[in-house]
């Protein structure tokens, strides 16, 4: 009865969206309904038409790739920095956690506007530094302007903006490692590799699993550091999912199609988390 209130809210906020989103995919619904009202329910015609659009599984692509990429960088980074972070002094390793903190509690459109500054043709500080490094052909050159170059910024931003909360959270799990199972293992002869590979990945494999899962849910939500920095540009090059449900959406006012391509993107994420939701009670199960 206590926390029904906020159930109930939270369901409100949730669930009423999705649903209004359902109804629309399934109907005749532009500018003309938006204002008017009186919208045609068209049954799966919308799905048809999308499913149809060579550009949308274009996109379906690219959207899993830069999950996929995102991802494994967060990963990789955040433990190599979770196994560093646990080595350090005492002082060193408040200074660290302090500043992944401060990284992670950044507003995601003040770190998007630093990314956009620090890219800047004329006046950002990585063409500068280039230049002076003796690269010249970096001078004024448009980051943005170039699909792969604007990908890869991207990439960066949401990997920098990614890796403090998972290397905490990871940081924190290997605290729970008992150290006498460390010593043995070097006293057997085992080395940094080994002991991590067949010692504390094992035993912390749900927490990995579990950080995979909301990182996998994290990038693919990346869409207001995409929108501010690209809008999806130049062409499709940084158009994902969400993106492309938005300009869909905006472009004609084509608002039953953007709910459709919404509803889509929501099955499939919803496929790749339990995927990754089923594999993790499994292994709680097995131990």
């Amino acid at each position: 009865m206590l926390i029904s209130p906020a159930v109930l809210g939270a369901a409100y906020l949730l669930l009423y969206p999705l649903l209004r989103a359902l109804l629309i995919s399934v109907q005749d619904f532009g500018l003309r309904q938006l204002i008017l009202g009186g919208a045609e329910y068209v049954g799966l015609e919308n799905y048809q038409r999308l499913l149809q659009d060579p550009r949308f599984w274009e996109v379906v692509r690219r959207t899993f790739l830069f999950i996929a990429v995102n991802t494994v960088l967060i990963m990789v980074i955040s433990t190599l920095v979770a196994l560093m972070t646990e080595r350090l002094g005492r002082r060193a390793r408040t200074l660290v956690l302090a500043s992944l903190v401060l990284a992670w509690a950044m507003p995601v459109v003040a770190a998007t506007t630093v990314f956009q500054w620090l890219f800047h043709s004329e006046y950002g500080i990585v063409n500068h530094t280039l230049v002076r490094l003796g690269f010249g052909s970096y001078a004024h050159y448009p980051w943005f302007a170039h699909g792969d170059a604007a990908f890869a910024i991207v990439v960066a931003l949401v990997v920098w903006q990614s890796v403090p909360f998972a290397a905490v959270t990871l940081y924190s799990a290997l605290t729970t490692v008992p150290a006498e199972l460390h010593e043995s293992a070097r006293l057997d002869g085992a080395g940094g590799w080994r002991i991590f590979r067949s010692l504390t990945f094992p035993l912390l494999r749900p927490v990995f699993l579990l950080v995979a899962s909301l990182e996998v849910i994290w990038t693919f939500k990346a869409f207001t550091q995409i929108w501010v920095m690209t809008r999806g540009g130049p062409g499709d090059a940084t158009t994902i999912l969400p993106v492309y449900a938005v300009q869909t959406a905006l472009a004609g006012q084509h608002y039953d199609l953007g709910a459709a391509a919404s509803m889509v993107s929501v099955v499939l994420m919803s496929g790749v988390l339990v995927f990754y939701l089923r594999r993790l009670l499994r292994q709680e199960a097995e131990q």
